[in-house]
């Protein structure tokens, strides 16, 4: 039977009345002004799409933006990155994740400061920020004209940020050899032009870089260095590292700490995708600069263009890919020290020791690639110590990791001894280090096998 209602349109409902004399009636007018991509946080505004990551559609602008600081914040709090009397150093290299990374910093930074203004006794110190841009124009073909804007840029970016007031470090990459030598740029130009392959000349830039990174952190008294490094650089550099047989030191590189050298280095934007920097970017108009360093046909920038290729086809490829790396057992130096220091708040000492590696959770290692210092496995070493050479660069060639040997080090006995000798001090000074150290540990491997002085040999 039909229901014969004002608001049905058709003649042949056979619905029960009783069951629908209740309901309310809705106007087409009515449905229509009811969007359909509401904020699921705020259930209000209408979200943001068209970035292609893995929260695409979900969160409105503002709910959006709250979002990835929270993943930030919660990131530098639970691992203890930054603390009130820190002083910390932001690598800002101009792309859209170390602009992030610079802007949150600031952000805290500006917080503390208002925080410190409106206490009463100011006991809690406002942690300091330092910015830096390494010029790497000596071995990369950036045009002259090109590299001045940049650096232009880079200073009006971070002379905007105030306050509280950031030095800026405009650092040449060849400061890396000592100041008192006048050929550091030739010295880095040689050093470079003997590693033929692409993907070794990327690699031992990104050495130097780093170099780079720890002298001027340490003679201007940064203790943190911050890395833009998102989980989907992150996410490439698990699949490269697989491809170069580095599997064995990939747990170091990948989590939120990575102190193995004199100052830590973190990585809070861990948990943000470049999808997500990108859009971040594009809402509040943070503005970058990409420089031009031409094609490249590497091993990184193939895994590059893959992964990138599979995060097109499922948003969470890049998450999966680090979340299974991330099963494996990290080491002990991937953990800032426990905080004992009083002006640290107690939450955060809390949080830190929550989060923070135990003993039983790492692997500790003692020895490291002179070149791009990766954990060594102890079988490795005792093999290499088996050769017996008195020559400065033979020892050089048995302390590197295979991956440095296959990828960087020249083929050739007279090249590799050339190669040595243009390296900067900081690096043959790790080399001999690395070189006594593995010999102290080999003796202590066989020290239950070796005679004593007193004992007679049968």
């Amino acid at each position: 039977m039909a229901c014969n209602g004002s608001g049905c349109q058709s003649g042949s409902c056979y619905k029960d009345e009783d069951a629908t004399s209740n309901q309310p009636i809705k106007s087409q007018e009515t449905d229509s002004t009811i969007p359909t991509n509401v904020c699921i946080k705020c259930k209000i505004n209408v979200a943001v799409s068209g970035y292609g990551g893995i929260d695409d559609g979900r969160f409105c602008a503002d709910c959006f933006k709250t979002n990835l600081f929270g993943k930030f914040r919660f990131a530098v709090t639970s691992n203890a990155m930054i603390t009130p009397t820190d002083k910390v150093l932001v690598a800002f290299s101009g792309g859209p994740s170390s602009r992030v990374a610079l802007q949150f910093v600031h952000d805290m930074q500006e917080r503390a400061q208002r925080n410190f203004d409106a206490s009463r006794d100011r006991s809690l110190p406002v942690f300091g920020v330092g910015v830096v841009f390494i010029d790497e124009s000596a071995v990369l073909s950036i045009p002259s004209s090109e590299m001045e804007e940049a650096v232009e840029f880079i200073r009006e970016v971070v002379s905007c940020l105030v306050p509280p007031r950031k030095e800026l470090h405009i650092v040449p990459i060849e400061t890396i050899y000592s100041s008192d030598s006048g050929d550091g740029k030739d010295r880095l130009i040689k050093v470079m032009n003997t590693v033929t392959d692409p993907t070794g000349r990327e690699d031992m830039l990104l050495c130097m870089r780093m170099l780079a990174l720890q002298k001027v952190a340490s003679e201007c008294g940064y203790n943190r260095i911050v890395l833009g490094s998102c989980i989907s650089r992150i996410a490439c550099h698990v699949i490269s590292a697989t491809v170069k047989g580095q599997g064995y030191s990939l747990p170091a590189d990948i989590q939120y700490v990575d102190a193995r050298l004199e100052v830590p280095v973190v990585l809070p934007l861990r948990d943000c995708f470049a999808q997500e920097i990108n859009m971040l970017c594009h809402l509040d108009g943070l503005k970058t600069v990409k420089l031009s360093t031409g094609p490249c046909s590497s091993i990184n920038s193939l895994v590059s263009s893959f992964v990138s290729l599979l995060q097109e086809e499922n948003p969470s490829r890049e998450s999966t890919i680090v979340r299974t790396a991330g099963k494996l057992t990290p080491f002990q130096f991937n953990r800032i020290p426990e905080i004992i220091d009083g002006n640290v708040p107690l939450a955060t000492r809390r949080r830190q020791k929550r989060y923070n590696l135990k003993s039983n959770e790492s692997v500790s290692s003692e020895s490291f690639c002179t070149l791009c210092n990766s954990p060594l496995n102890k079988s490795e070493i005792v093999d290499r110590s088996n050769m017996d050479s008195h020559r400065s660069s033979d020892n050089f060639y048995n302390t590197c990791c295979s991956s440095c040997q296959f990828q960087i080090l020249p083929s050739d006995s007279t090249s590799i001894e050339q190669f040595y000798m243009d390296l900067p001090q900081s690096m043959v000074g790790r080399a001999k280090q690395s070189s006594d150290g593995n010999l102290s540990l080999l003796r202590e491997q066989i020290q239950d096998f070796l005679l004593s002085d007193g004992e007679d040999e049968k």
